[in-house]
C-alpha cells in the first residue's frame, strides 16, 4: 500500500452525500453506472431508496491514515425484503417463527437493480484483495453492532463471490438472460446463427409490430426530455399495479438521474401510434453491456414488448459494438429470442448459528438445482448445432 494506508478508518455513512462523488467514483471506476455515485445518489435524493421505503443507508468506507479514500461499498439497513431479487422471505418467515427477528438486515446492493457489478469497490493501485476483505469484516462487525440479523451481498462479480466465500459468507447461485454480441454485423448476422424455426419466429414477430404503423426510436442522453418521462413513468407505474402492485422507483428519480454525470448512459426505446405513445422501455448503457431494466406500455400492441426490450436492445448492442445485452431475470421466453442462461451470484453471513445452519443446508441443495437448470436451457438453446 502507498504511504499513509496504514491504520485505515472505517466508517459507515447515514448518506451517500457524505461522500464526495469524485472520490466514490475513484473507487467505482466507470464500466458500471449502477454503482456510480450519480446513480446511487439519484435513488437517495429522489426518496426511491432511504428510510422511508425501508432502505436506510450505512455506506461503509475506508480512508488511509492520511485521509485518502481506499474503499467504499453501497449498504443498507433494510427492513423488509422488497426491490432486492434474491429471495429470502422464506429464511425471515422460517425465523421468525422460531422466535427470532429477522429484520433488520444489512444489504450490500443497488437498490431494485439485480445487475451484476463490483460491490466491494477498492480504489485503484490498492491492496484490493485486503481491502475486500476488510470490507466484508466491517459489514459483519457492523451487524453485530446494531442487531442486525444477517448481511447480504447480491450480485456482486464472480470474483467477489468467492472471496466471500473465503471469509464465511454462504454462497447462494441464481441466473438472468443475457444476449452476447457474436461480432455480428447486423441483426441478420445474429439471425442467421439460430435455427430456422426461431428464426422464422422472430421474423414474423418483427413483421407483426412493422405492420401495426409503430414508429420506434432511440432516444439517449440529452435526446430525453421530461414529457417522456413523465409518459414512461406512467406507463410504468400502470406495468406495476397490473404484475406486483408497488413501484420502487418514483418519477422524481428520472428527473434526478438526467441531470446527473451519467445522464448519457440512459437509453430509452420509445414506440409510438398514431402520434400517440405506446411503451417505453429503460435501459442504461455500461462500458461494453446494455442493461435492460424496465419497461412500460399503455394499449397492449402485438409483440411490442419484444421488439422493444429485445430486439432493439439487439440492434442497439451490435450498432454500437457491445458485448451483451443483459436482460435479467425470469421468462424462459427470453431464451427463443437469443438470450441465454447465466448464473448470477450472492453471499450471506448469518449471525444466528441454527439459521446459518439450516441455510446452509438448503443452499447446498439449492444449488446444483440451478446449475442443472442453466445446463438444460442451454441444451434447448435457438442457436443452430454445428
Amino acid at each position: 500500500m502507498p504511504d499513509g494506508a496504514d491504520h485505515p478508518t472505517i466508517t459507515a455513512h447515514a448518506a451517500l452525500g457524505e461522500i464526495p462523488a469524485a472520490e466514490w467514483d475513484a473507487c467505482a471506476g466507470a464500466d458500471n453506472p449502477f454503482v456510480s455515485h450519480a446513480f446511487l445518489n439519484a435513488l437517495e435524493q429522489s426518496g426511491s431508496a432511504c428510510s422511508a421505503t425501508g432502505w436506510l443507508p450505512r455506506h461503509l468506507s475506508i480512508r488511509s491514515g492520511d485521509g485518502r479514500l481506499l474503499a467504499v461499498a453501497p449498504l443498507y439497513l433494510k427492513s423488509h425484503s422488497y426491490g432486492e431479487y434474491v429471495f429470502d422471505w422464506g429464511w425471515a418467515e422460517a425465523y421468525q417463527r422460531a422466535g427470532g427477528r429477522y429484520y433488520p438486515k444489512l444489504q450490500c446492493a443497488v437498490p431494485f437493480t439485480p445487475v451484476t457489478g463490483p460491490r466491494l469497490l477498492i480504489r485503484p493501485g490498492e491492496d484490493a484483495a485486503r481491502l475486500r476483505r476488510m470490507l466484508a469484516s466491517a459489514m459483519v462487525t457492523l451487524a453485530r453492532q446494531i442487531g442486525a440479523s444477517s448481511v447480504h451481498v447480491t450480485f456482486p462479480t464472480e470474483a467477489e463471490y468467492g472471496e466471500l466465500a473465503d471469509v464465511g459468507f454462504l454462497q447462494r447461485l441464481g441466473s438472468q438472460y443475457h444476449w452476447t454480441n457474436d461480432f455480428y454485423g447486423c441483426f441478420d448476422d445474429f439471425l442467421a446463427a439460430l435455427s430456422s424455426r426461431k428464426r422464422k419466429a422472430i421474423r414474423k414477430e418483427r413483421d407483426a409490430v412493422a405492420r401495426q404503423n409503430i414508429a420506434i426510436t432511440t432516444l439517449v442522453g440529452d435526446d430525453i426530455k421530461p414529457r417522456h418521462w413523465d409518459v414512461f413513468h406512467r406507463f410504468y407505474q400502470d406495468v406495476v399495479d397490473r404484475k406486483w402492485g408497488k413501484a420502487y422507483v418514483n418519477r422524481a428519480f428520472f428527473e434526478a438521474l438526467s441531470a446527473t454525470p451519467v445522464a448519457d448512459k440512459v437509453v430509452l426505446v420509445w414506440a409510438e401510434g398514431d402520434g400517440q405513445p405506446l411503451g417505453a422501455a429503460f435501459n442504461m448503457l455500461g462500458a461494453d453491456t446494455l442493461y435492460g431494466r424496465t419497461w412500460g406500455a399503455g394499449p397492449h400492441r402485438d409483440f411490442l414488448h419484444f421488439e422493444a426490450c429485445y430486439y432493439r436492445a439487439i440492434d442497439f448492442a451490435i450498432a454500437h459494438k457491445l458485448a451483451r445485452v443483459e436482460a435479467g431475470a425470469q421468462g424462459e421466453h427470453k431464451v427463443s429470442r437469443g438470450y441465454l442462461p447465466t448464473p448470477t451470484y450472492s453471499a450471506h453471513w448469518i449471525a444466528d448459528a441454527g439459521l446459518n445452519q439450516a441455510v446452509a443446508h438448503f443452499l447446498d441443495h439449492e444449488r446444483p438445482l440451478i446449475a442443472e437448470d442453466i445446463d438444460d436451457q442451454m441444451k434447448d438453446g435457438p442457436f443452430r448445432q454445428t
